[in-house]
């Protein structure tokens, strides 16, 4: 397929800072998934020191960028709705800004971008999903903004048997602060 690169998330502050964080963590003989690849930046450097790396995009543009352009293994996934298995890292740069429905602009890239009124939707949804699919000592590395509520976040982690922490931090444009969680089930 080829791809409308105006549809696809390229690389930005958030991704970076994910970059950062999680080839700070993986291992090389993690089993890695990354959900809502976008260009693929991410799974594309994590892949370089994990090779059992999979990418995974609701955005067929997403999928076919991060393939062609990262060489990815990526797979087109509303989340975890065509992935199997078990994973000892999961990464989400998740779609975080609050958007009224009014604000929607109805097309591939909102997916990237969408959080839902409260910022938080789609990690509703992400969630139990996810801890469902970590392996016994799996971890989960999200990044959301300052936009999106820390403390509900820590809440609906707390709520789907995990425990969060703020790995990494980073302030951008208008003292919004990023974070990257690392979410792990409780004992």
């Amino acid at each position: 397929m080829t791809f409308d690169a105006s549809q696809v998330y390229q690389p930005a502050e958030d991704t970076f800072l994910l970059i950062r964080s999680a080839t700070a963590e993986v291992h090389a003989d993690d089993v890695v998934i990354e959900i809502g690849t976008g260009s693929g930046a991410v799974a594309g450097a994590v892949q370089k020191i994990a090779p059992k790396t999979l990418a995974v995009d609701i955005n067929p543009h997403a999928v076919a960028h991060a393939r062609e352009v990262n060489g990815v293994t990526a797979v087109r996934s509303d989340l975890f709705s065509a992935v199997s298995g078990k994973f000892d890292l999961i990464l989400f740069n998740a779609p975080y800004l609050p958007t009224l429905p009014e604000e929607r602009i109805d097309d591939w890239l909102e997916y990237a971008l969408d959080g839902g009124i409260s910022g938080r939707d789609v990690i509703e949804r992400f969630l139990p999903q996810a801890v469902s699919h970590l392996t016994e000592k799996g971890r989960i590395l999200l990044l959301i903004s300052s936009l999106t509520g820390l403390s509900e976040t820590f809440s609906l982690c707390e709520a789907n048997g995990c425990s969060a922490v703020v790995s990494a931090e980073e302030e951008v444009e208008d003292k919004e602060m990023l974070y990257v969680l690392k979410i792990t089930r409780k004992p």
